[in-house]
């Protein structure tokens, strides 16, 4: 049974969920129900805000919960849990702050990407150890 990463998975799919939210109040204040064309710059950065999470967060997920079933430390799953959600909202802040390239966008997607890789990493070791 999974004890550590639905708890992360669960926190990641909240992000998800007001993302998409704050797309919808957007749409319906824009008065755009589908696509961006004619919509304001910030209703663009909410809409890619949303789509940058829904590409990245569900194979974190997936990977993490690999990670668990595959008996990783509990230490390491909370580390890499931690810095998925914490970069996921760095991302997401970043991109709500300011147009273009800020820091929280920046180092989102840096610790977004270094974990994901981590992770793919230490599934294949984790398979490579156990042959």
């Amino acid at each position: 049974m999974l004890f550590l990463s639905p708890i992360y998975s669960s926190v990641l799919i909240v992000l998800i969920i007001f993302l998409a939210y704050r797309v919808t109040l957007f749409r319906r204040a824009e008065g755009i129900p589908i696509g961006d064309t004619g919509c304001s710059k910030a209703m663009k950065r909410a809409i890619r805000t949303h789509a940058n999470s829904v590409e990245n967060i569900p194979l974190a997920i997936l990977l993490l919960m690999i990670l668990e079933l595959n008996n990783l430390a509990p230490w390491l799953l909370h580390s890499c849990g931690s810095v998925l959600v914490l970069s996921r909202f760095s991302y997401a802040w970043g991109m709500y702050r300011q147009e273009g390239l800020s820091p929280g966008r920046f180092l989102g997607t840096l610790f977004t990407w270094l974990c994901l890789l981590l992770m793919v990493a230490i599934n294949v070791l984790l398979v490579f150890t156990r042959v």
